[in-house]
């Protein structure tokens, strides 16, 4: 997947999104990481698809999807099944808040 990819990509999460405040992306290593109020919920990586952490919130929205690694070394995320419904997408970013780690800060 080339970075052109990863962005289009990332455009199109943003406007499934755009309904929600709070929701903001930045570029990391080729790819994106979304944030909804200041917690990462998920990311574009090497294979170019937005991955979801998981959460029981995530798992309940996405029941068929298969955990995967998004890069060697990291927790396994789901692939989001569920992006082309806008609605769907967004009550399940807020549902899964409050099971998202709170950002750690810099010192």
């Amino acid at each position: 997947m080339g970075k052109e990819q990863n962005k289009r990509m990332m455009e199109y999460v943003m406007d499934q999104l755009s309904g929600l405040p709070g929701v903001r992306q930045i570029p990391m290593m080729g790819g994106y990481v979304f944030y909804y109020n200041e917690r990462i919920f998920g990311g574009i990586y090497g294979s170019g698809e937005l991955l979801i952490r998981i959460t029981e919130t995530s798992k309940k929205y996405m029941p068929d999807a298969e955990p995967e690694l998004p890069y060697e070394g990291t927790k396994e995320m789901l692939p989001c099944t569920i992006l082309d419904d806008r609605e769907k997408l967004q009550r399940m970013v807020v549902e899964m808040w409050e099971e998202l780690p709170e950002r750690k800060r810099r010192k």
